[in-house]
């Protein structure tokens, strides 16, 4: 081969080598260009999307927020509500009560629970608006029937089928007697006896509990009809530590001011008023007409 021609070829390769290495440094380039923009777009993208997350979170916070406090203001309404509920129903309690009170006062004879002893006055006319027949067992004699305020027959009942639980034999002398029945009967005693002492022992009409028909005389089967052996009876003082509990109280202990004592006169108080009696170990006649009105409304509870 002709030295020139060698050379030229020789040339020719360099440039080819040359050319080829410069192509792959262009591609190269290119490439690493082309890489360093797609990465750049993939962080701007992700450098949106990050804001664009932050955003909405954001936004989602700041109505989260916004629905905390508006479920906070609707908590707030509910329990204001509940706090009007209730205020309301405790009111229409208090009147419900009220009211209820007033239907049992207006249908409990306030005579009742009024002092009478030389005390109150109860006319001709005066009636208790119902009266029963005492069962004839209950009776210190079955051939004189006698009656009772309708009322309080089944606490008599009670008492007396509770005293016998315990060996007692208490037995009923006298209840409920009419205005001309207790003028006869104090008209008889002053016959008896003479005014002096019949007024010692014996109301005049319309000054007489028995008259309510919620007063009664008790004795024993012993006893019969003779009262004044009933303070040594242990009946006597089965009632003493039990007729509280069924309503009764004694209406003149010793030493009252208006009468002799008499252990066996007992007269219905209502379980209230006989338990209170009892616990401070007082008598119906030492209080005020006042704070006896107050049992009225439980007189039959």
């Amino acid at each position: 081969m002709n030295p020139a021609d060698n050379k030229s070829s020789h040339h020719l390769i360099s440039r080819r080598v040359v050319l080829g290495t410069l192509g792959t440094l262009i591609l190269f380039a290119g490439a690493v260009g082309a890489s360093e923009y797609r990465n750049k777009i993939l962080v701007e993208e992700m450098a949106s999307t990050t804001r664009s997350f932050i955003y909405r979170i954001t936004d989602a916070e700041n109505k989260t927020t916004e629905l905390t406090t508006r479920v906070a203001g609707i908590e707030n309404v509910i329990i204001n509500q509940q706090n009007r509920s209730a205020q309301i129903d405790e009111q229409l309690g208090k009147v419900n009560s009220t009211v209820s009170t007033l239907d049992k006062l207006s249908k409990t004879d306030p005579q009742l629970l009024q002092k009478y002893s030389k005390v109150y006055f109860l006319n001709e006319n005066y009636i208790p608006a119902k009266l029963s027949f005492i069962n004839t067992e209950y009776l210190a004699n079955s051939d004189r029937p006698l009656q009772i305020h309708t009322d309080v027959l089944p606490y008599l009942q009670r008492m007396i089928e509770s005293s016998k639980s315990d060996g007692m034999s208490i037995k009923v002398q006298s209840a409920y007697r009419s205005f001309g029945q207790q003028a006869q009967l104090k008209s008889s005693y002053k016959i008896q006896y003479g005014t002096s002492a019949a007024n010692s022992f014996s109301a005049d009409q319309g000054y007489s509990e028995h008259q309510l028909g919620t007063t009664m005389d008790f004795t024993t089967v012993k006893n019969g009809e003779v009262l004044d052996r009933f303070a040594s009876a242990p009946e006597y003082q089965w009632m003493v530590n039990n007729a509280f509990k069924y309503g009764f109280a004694l209406s003149y202990p010793p030493n009252n001011k208006y009468y002799i004592y008499e252990p066996w006169h007992w007269r219905f108080v209502g379980v209230d008023l006989a338990t209170k009696l009892h616990n401070e170990g007082k008598y119906f006649y030492d209080l005020d007409q006042r704070d006896i009105n107050t049992f009225l409304v439980s007189l039959f509870s």
